[in-house]
């Protein structure tokens, strides 16, 4: 079955993908920030680099804009909660930190605990792509818990937003 719109073609298979969903999370000026996020991957083997995109329209985005660090975490799949709260929760109106367990981690940069597996990357470059920035990544340090399965991006379609992508 052929879609008529080259957009719709698109749509459709790019919907069909499955891939894990992360949080990101940035310090910067005192101030904290972190969300949930399905645009992501290495780019990199040697050196190592990894791409992070967030929505320009929420306020992780606007910490990170000024971030040295960030963190991206590997969400289990039996976190429900925490994909929830990064996800359908705005930095604009809550503190999520104040909602979850977490320690400071590299620059400042807060790390997650409920996410037994998470890294740390300099910001190396921030690039525009249209609604979200990319932000590339240099890999330098983390924590490797257990395997776990990752929190699917077909389980995080019911999700509301805290803002629009």
């Amino acid at each position: 079955m052929a879609t008529a719109e080259p957009h719709e073609a698109f749509e459709a298979l790019v919907g069909e993908l499955e891939y894990p969903m992360l949080i990101v999370t940035a310090a910067s000026g005192g101030e904290r920030a972190g969300c949930l996020v399905g645009f992501a991957t290495q780019s990199s083997i040697d050196p190592p680099r990894y791409l992070v995109c967030v929505s320009r329209r929420n306020r992780t985005h606007r910490v990170a804009e000024r971030a040295a660090v960030l963190a991206v975490h590997f969400v289990p799949s039996d976190r429900e909660d925490l994909a929830e709260l990064f996800g359908g929760e705005t930095g604009d109106e809550i503190d999520k930190f104040e909602r979850c367990e977490w320690r400071e981690g590299p620059e400042g940069a807060p790390i997650v605990d409920g996410c037994r597996n998470w890294f740390a990357g300099e910001v190396l470059a921030r690039l525009d792509l249209g609604d979200h920035t990319g932000f590339l990544l240099r890999p330098f340090g983390g924590e490797r818990g257990e395997p776990v399965d990752s929190f699917p991006f077909r389980r995080a379609r019911w999700i509301a937003p805290g803002h629009d992508a």
